[in-house]
Formats: C-alpha cells, sequence, structure tokens
C-alpha cells in the first residue's frame, strides 16, 4: 500500500471517530462516548506515524498523554484533576516541540505576543476565581502553562509566516480555547453548548497542530 492511500485511510479513520465522539457529546451517550473518546488520539497518532519517516518522540508523548487526559477526563467526577494533569505534560511537550522550533532572539517579540494570552487568562480567572476553591493553584499552573503554549505559537509564526506555522498557531489557540470552555463549563455556568464545542475545538486543534508537525518534518 503506498504512503498516500495509508495516509488516506488513517485521516479517513480518525475523521469518522472523531464524528462518532461528537455524536455522542450531541447525545449525551457515555457508552458511544467511552467508545470512541479514547481512539481520537488512538487514531490521529496512526495519522502521524503513517505519514512521517522518521517519527518525534515528543510528538507521540503529547499524543499519549492527551490521550490520557481524554481517558481521565470519562469521569470528571472522579478523575478530573488526573485529565487536567495529564493535558498538563501534553502542553508542556507541545511547548518543547514548538520552542525548538525557534532560532531568533525574540525577547521583545515574547512580551507583546504573551499580552493576549495573558489577557485572556487574567479575564477567565476573573469570571472562575469564586467557584475554584482547592482547584485554584492547579488551575493558575494550567493557565499559565496554555498561555507559554500560545506565546511560543505565536512568536514561531511571527518567526516565520509559513502554512505550516499557521496551523500550528491555529491549533495552540483552538486548544486554549477548547481549556477555556472547560474552566467555564466545571467552574462558572455549565452549558450543553460548551460541551459541543469543547469537543469540536479540541478535535481540530489537535489535527492542526499534528498537520503542522507533519508539514515541518516532511
Amino acid at each position: 500500500m503506498i504512503k498516500q492511500t495509508k495516509i488516506t485511510l488513517a485521516s479517513i479513520v480518525f475523521l469518522l471517530i472523531a464524528i462518532a465522539d461528537v455524536y455522542a457529546v450531541i447525545t449525551q451517550s457515555k457508552t458511544i462516548e467511552m467508545i470512541f473518546k479514547p481512539l481520537l488520539m488512538t487514531t490521529l497518532a496512526i495519522v502521524y506515524l503513517v505519514s512521517v519517516k522518521k517519527p518525534s518522540f515528543w510528538l507521540l508523548s503529547a499524543l499519549f498523554f492527551s490521550f490520557w487526559g481524554d481517558v481521565f477526563l470519562l469521569d470528571k467526577a472522579n478523575f478530573f484533576v488526573f485529565g487536567l494533569a495529564s493535558f498538563l505534560v501534553a502542553h508542556v511537550v507541545y511547548i518543547k516541540i514548538t520552542t525548538d522550533m525557534l532560532f531568533k532572539d525574540l525577547t521583545v517579540k515574547m512580551i507583546t505576543s504573551a499580552i493576549p494570552f495573558v489577557l485572556l487568562f487574567v479575564g477567565l480567572l476573573g469570571l472562575i476565581y469564586d467557584n475554584l476553591g482547592d482547584m485554584l493553584l492547579p488551575v493558575i499552573v494550567y493557565g499559565i502553562t496554555i498561555s507559554t503554549f500560545g506565546t511560543a505559537a505565536l512568536l514561531n509564526y511571527r518567526q516565520q509566516k509559513t502554512t505550516a506555522n499557521s496551523w500550528l498557531l491555529l491549533g495552540a489557540v483552538l486548544f486554549i480555547a477548547s481549556d477555556s470552555l472547560i474552566a467555564l463549563n466545571n467552574f462558572y455556568t455549565p452549558k450543553r453548548l460548551f460541551d459541543i464545542a469543547i469537543i469540536v475545538l479540541y478535535v481540530v486543534s489537535q489535527y492542526l497542530i499534528v498537520k503542522a508537525i507533519i508539514a515541518k518534518e516532511n
């Protein structure tokens, strides 16, 4: 089987699983979600593996911890902190991947690139602060981490405005948007629309990040 055929088939399988998982969230079918949620990052990893000659240990690690984040968040009542920790590690790995792409002294641009993400984090924290309780410190650590990922992705794009870097930046922004809605859903105002938006943004963001890395490696 030629490489392009493998990529196409793996991508179709990932798309079908993503659609099934979104359907599960829309219909509130926990059974369907428990089947397809763990398959999201598994099939996305397969898409990556068949697309490159030499897979990156770091990207596979990010997908691995994202997989565990998905699994733990299937039972948010009991494992929310574990899910948060798993995605925290995934974001740290994404920061490592993105900062490794930087090759210029971008000190000044670093400050200006951080501003939108810092403002978003401060604004979000202001909304949910009263409801955080014991989760205050974990949420602050997580917020700083995802803001750093967004900053690194924006820096990378400002350094070199390529299509791949655009995908990476958009993926980071959508990932942050998904995480922000999780915070609002859990600590501010739960809404069904948030549940749907969270999964859609998450799937698209992860796909764009992987697509960006594939483009860079090829």
